[in-house]
């Protein structure tokens, strides 16, 4: 059975597999994370989510066209919820009336983060925010101020980014160095 090709195709499979995992392990503890780097980490962390959450409602759309007649019914004094529960496509928020929920802007695609951050409490976008997704109207309920997870709480997650991001750029650093031929 040692001898079948697919026996042998398999075993150097196996082999070259255990050979790149033995090279990401010696380069990982050859290149370990310092103390510095994961404190710069989270201090970049915290940067990015920012010092306020916000508790926000949308309706998910997929034209522009949708959207603008949304905002004028809304303009009119329909409600937002019931309009997110019979008009919204998205299926996590639109039966909740739109509701999101408490969130930190870095968490959304940036057009939706860029227009929400704009409003004050109470208002809604005036014209429609387009993302991947499709065409948002956004209406901003409240902040608060955002306290970041402790360092302790949070720092083996750094670790394991910043030491991801250390190996990417390696292996990315090998490819370019690297004749490669298909």
């Amino acid at each position: 059975i040692d001898k079948l090709p697919d026996f042998i195709a398999s075993e150097e499979l196996a082999r070259r597999k255990l050979l790149v995992n033995a090279f990401l392990a010696d380069f990982i503890k050859k290149n370990p994370v310092t103390d510095a780097e994961k404190k710069e980490g989270y201090e970049q962390y915290k940067k990015e989510l920012g010092d306020k959450e916000y508790s926000a409602r949308h309706i998910l759309v997929k034209t522009d066209t949708e959207a603008k007649a949304i905002i004028a019914e809304l303009k009119k004094g329909a409600d937002f919820a019931k309009l997110a529960k019979d008009k919204s496509l998205d299926p996590g928020s639109k039966d909740k009336g739109g509701d999101l929920g408490w969130f930190s802007p870095a968490g959304m695609v940036k057009p939706f983060a860029d227009a929400l951050t704009t409003l004050k409490k109470g208002d809604t976008t005036p014209e429609p925010v387009q993302s991947q997704f499709g065409w948002h109207i956004i209406k901003l309920v409240d902040t608060r101020p955002l306290q970041a997870p402790a360092y302790d709480k949070v720092k083996d997650g750094i670790e394991r980014t910043l030491q991801q991001r250390k190996l990417e750029k390696y292996m990315l650093g090998l490819k370019d160095k690297a004749k490669i031929e298909v």
